[in-house]
């Protein structure tokens, strides 16, 4: 089913896509990590604001 016209605006408005190219040979190793974790996108999240939080960075 096809997201509606509001739908699509709300998420162009308060979404960012992020992608990125992990190579098979040279990334091994974090691809089989992301494997591991239940959420990619939660683990990778936590890992930057465990960053943040280390460098003094303020969260929003």
């Amino acid at each position: 089913m096809a997201d509606s016209a509001a739908k699509k605006a709300w998420r162009a408005s308060h979404t960012t896509r992020i992608v990125m190219d992990l190579n098979h040979n040279t990334d091994s190793d974090i691809l089989e990590k992301l494997r591991e974790v239940p959420s990619r996108q939660g683990y990778i999240k936590a890992l930057i604001r465990a960053d943040l939080d280390k460098s003094g960075e303020q969260q929003k």
